[in-house]
């Protein structure tokens, strides 16, 4: 294997869920979004994840638990911060030091962990 290529989220409410990822996140539909769920994309148009409706019955069954998707960022990390904080997301924990640059994780409503990354520069 070489890389991931596309990752989907199954989400219990796609509205609930596309709200969040649009209007507290910022992230942008692609226009390939159709009733069974929603993609999502970046500037350059290239599709980069998706949320869904559940394939099956996720009835008793605890979402997003050990999920984390990792997005890289442009803006400061603490412009971010202060951004979700306004808007009511559920951050986990601090901006963390990593190998990697320094990151900012968030909750969804499925209980995922969308991991935001300021590389190193």
């Amino acid at each position: 294997m070489r890389k991931l290529e596309f990752a989907s989220l199954q989400v219990r409410d796609l509205e609930v869920s596309k709200d969040f990822y649009t209007h507290k996140l910022g992230f942008e539909l692609s226009g390939l979004s159709n009733s069974e769920a929603c993609i999502f994309t970046h500037e350059k148009g290239e599709a980069i994840f998706a949320i869904r409706k559940p394939i099956g019955n996720l009835d008793g069954k605890e979402l997003g638990v050990g999920v984390s998707l990792w997005f890289a960022i442009d803006e400061n990390i603490e412009e971010l911060h202060s951004r979700l904080i306004e808007k009511q997301v559920i951050i986990l924990g601090t901006i963390n030091n990593t190998p990697f640059g320094r990151t900012l994780m968030a909750k969804d409503p499925d209980g995922y962990t969308i991991t935001f990354l300021q590389a190193n520069a």
